[in-house]
Order: C-alpha cells, then sequence, then structure tokens
C-alpha cells in the first residue's frame, strides 16, 4: 500500500506569501484592508493539511491519494476552474448568433491613487460609465439607433502587476431598435452593425471621459470617498480634473470575434482571471521572485521580470477586491430583470428558437464534461474517501493509518 499527495505546481503564488508573508506584514501591514489580510491567508492554506481534505483509496490497488480542500478565494490561482465552468454553463444560454465586439475602458494613470484609496466607489463607476457610454452612443440613431447587450468584466492589473484598472466588454454586434434614450420601440426591429465595424471609439473615448468624471464629481460631492493627501487641497484637485479632460482617454476596440463560439472561449479565459496564475511563476528563492510576463509596449514579447517578494505581494494585493464587489456585469439586453424576455424578441428577430441548440460546440469545447474518478495507478473505479479534518497528518502518516 503506498500513499501519495496529489501533484501540484512546481512553484505559486501561494509559496511566496508562506515563506515571505511575515515580513511584508511587518512592513506593509498597517496599510492592508481585511480583505487582502483574508487573501493572504486563504491562499496560504488553500490545498494543505490546514484546512483539512480527504483520503482517496483504491480497493483494486490499494493506492492513496490526499486532496486537501480548496480556499474558494476569488482571488486565488488554484480556485477558478469550477467556478469558471459553472458560470460559462449559464453564459452559453445567453449568447446571441451574432457577431460580438470586444471594447476596452482603461483609466488614467493619475485616477491610481484614488482608485487605490476608494476601490469600490471609483470600480464602480468605471463599470457603470463604460456600460452608459456603450448604451447611449449605440442608442444614438446618428449611430446605431438600438439596445445592445453588454457584458462588462474588471481587470485591476497589467502584466508586470502593476495597478492599471480597465474593463473588458463583450458587446452584440446589433440589438433591439430605440429611441436615443434607450427605450426600445413598441415593435422593435434587429438592427445590425456594419460586418467588422462596432462604433466609433473616439466618440466613445470622449462619451466616457465625460461620463466617469461626473460621476466622480458627484461621488466626492457626496462625500463617498476621500481624496489622497496630494489632492486635499481645492486648487490641486482643480488643477488634477483640469488635465483629466484635457487628455485623451483609452478606449479601444479589438476585432470582433465573428459568433458566439469564439466569445465562450474568450469568457473562459477573462472572467475568473486573478491577477498572476502560478504557471507564470519561473523562480522563488532568496527574498526575489521571478515570473513572465507579456511586454505589449515591446511588440508583446514574453520576458522576465524579478522583484522582491515584498514588492511582489504589495503588487499582487492590490489586486484583491473590496467584499462583495460584483466584477462581472451585464448591461442592456443582457441585465438580469429583463434579459429572458428581451433575449426571446432577439432571438425571434433572429430567426433562432434556441441559440443553445446551434452551439453544441461552444458548449463542449470550454467545459468538458466530468470524467468519472478514476484511480492513476491502476485506473480502477472502485474508490473509497476518508474525510481528514484540519491538521490532520499528512501522507505518510495517513499511510500508516489506513493500513
Amino acid at each position: 500500500m503506498s500513499a501519495a499527495v496529489l501533484e501540484r505546481p512546481a512553484l505559486e503564488v501561494a509559496d511566496v506569501i508562506r515563506h515571505y508573508a511575515d515580513g511584508f506584514l511587518d512592513r506593509y501591514g498597517s496599510r492592508l484592508s481585511a480583505m487582502q489580510r483574508q487573501a493572504l491567508r486563504d491562499l496560504a492554506r488553500c490545498r494543505t493539511a490546514a484546512l483539512g481534505g480527504h483520503v482517496e483509496h483504491c480497493l483494486d490497488c490499494g493506492q492513496e491519494r490526499i486532496a486537501y480542500n480548496s480556499c474558494r478565494n476569488r482571488h486565488c490561482p488554484k480556485c477558478q476552474a469550477l467556478a469558471r465552468a459553472r458560470w460559462l454553463q449559464q453564459q452559453a444560454q445567453h449568447l446571441l448568433p451574432v457577431e460580438y465586439h470586444h471594447v476596452v475602458f482603461t483609466l488614467p494613470a493619475q485616477l491610481g491613487a484614488v482608485a487605490l484609496a476608494n476601490p469600490a466607489v471609483v470600480y464602480d463607476l468605471l463599470m457603470r460609465s463604460a456600460a452608459a457610454t456603450l448604451r447611449e452612443v449605440a442608442a444614438n440613431p446618428k449611430r446605431l439607433g438600438a439596445a445592445v447587450g453588454v457584458l462588462m468584466v474588471l481587470h485591476t492589473w497589467g502584466q508586470d502587476l502593476h495597478h492599471h484598472p480597465h474593463v473588458h466588454g463583450v458587446v452584440t454586434g446589433g440589438g433591439l431598435s430605440c429611441n436615443e434614450r434607450g427605450d426600445l420601440d413598441v415593435s422593435p426591429r434587429w438592427r445590425a452593425c456594419r460586418p467588422g465595424f462596432f462604433l466609433p471609439v473616439r466618440v466613445l473615448s470622449r462619451v466616457f471621459r465625460g461620463k466617469f468624471l461626473a460621476g466622480l464629481r458627484a461621488a466626492s460631492d457626496a462625500g463617498q470617498f476621500t481624496f489622497p493627501e496630494a489632492l486635499a487641497a481645492p486648487s490641486a484637485r482643480a488643477a488634477w480634473y483640469t488635465a483629466l479632460y484635457a487628455r485623451e482617454w483609452v478606449v479601444y476596440a479589438k476585432p470582433p470575434f465573428g459568433g458566439p463560439e469564439r466569445v465562450l472561449k474568450y469568457l473562459a479565459r477573462y472572467t475568473h482571471r486573478v491577477a498572476i496564475s502560478n504557471a507564470r511563476l519561473r523562480d522563488v528563492r532568496d527574498g526575489r521572485v521571478t515570473f513572465r510576463y507579456q511586454d505589449y509596449a515591446d511588440a508583446r514579447r514574453h520576458k522576465t521580470m524579478t522583484l522582491a517578494a515584498d514588492e511582489f505581494l504589495r503588487r499582487f494585493v492590490q489586486h484583491v477586491l473590496p467584499k462583495g464587489f460584483v466584477k462581472v456585469r451585464h448591461y442592456g439586453l443582457l441585465a438580469n430583470a429583463q434579459r429572458a424576455a428581451r433575449l426571446a424578441v432577439c432571438r425571434r428577430l433572429l430567426l433562432v428558437a434556441n441559440v443553445a441548440a446551434a452551439l453544441p460546440s461552444a458548449a463542449t469545447a470550454p467545459i468538458a464534461p466530468a470524467q468519472p474518478r478514476c484511480c492513476p495507478h491502476c485506473g480502477g473505479t472502485r474508490l473509497v474517501y476518508r474525510a481528514l479534518p484540519p491538521g490532520a497528518p499528512t501522507a505518510p502518516a495517513a499511510a500508516a493509518d489506513s493500513s
């Protein structure tokens, strides 16, 4: 009889936390939120004896495997697969057989300090402003004259883990005819975008800038957030606002997906992504962390970066979201309140009875069906399980206990 712990990646973000969190907390602990501290604790304990688990015993060959419980923290690189699969199964039912467009809205770097000091307010305003921009410009009869469906995903990081808040918008390439306020016509028609083109990005950029800054002023006047010390004086804030209004804000449209099956593949990659995956780690030693990143400013070349462990963790915890913050949202035709009724109208107008029936490959490619568990040693399926309470002995003791 033998026992083995389920395989883990060679390097994990959890390893960095376990080895260097004490020093990091000594230096930065007073600045961390409760959620950031919780994330560090959860990731360090994820899939270890500290959370308990179970022993899988094969009745055919006697092989045993220990599997420890997951922390299920949404910032954990190891805990997103199941949540992602379940979410994708739901989203497959909402897709329409039309071209989809990918639009990205990015906050200027000058807003970084305000966003880090007031993440819930600023990130919520970012998502609402981007969605309102898409809906308003699309509803304009000079543009499209239609109510579109929007799915928004918030990301707060760049490839080097620096703070880089932006939202990815997945938008239907058309919508139901409406007036300029976005109210649907009594008998709406489907209005499609021109193939390969959605809406002018310069118009989107300027409308987005206006909506966000107007919302920021309103939130400030209502006392919903505080400015950093450098912007405490009214004159400093006035100059800051003037500079933000004067600059062009980055909004860009990527090539359209071309169909709903491509949308599912995209969503599988982006919706439950965390700041850095374990696969990108290259080395952790002597108080330094080396990881791989893609340099978009240098023709998207893959490079490596080495940071002090404290700096790596400082950058990582910047991307821990406030408690209860919803980072994936639906707007327009996809808004939860009237989604079923509006999608039914869309499908009728597009002469499609059930979009899910038309997408067998999309439903199965990213979401593989669950396979029956089998013993990795002999292939047997006669498996029994025994619970391991938190802090239970590890593999060797477990093997002796079961013999």
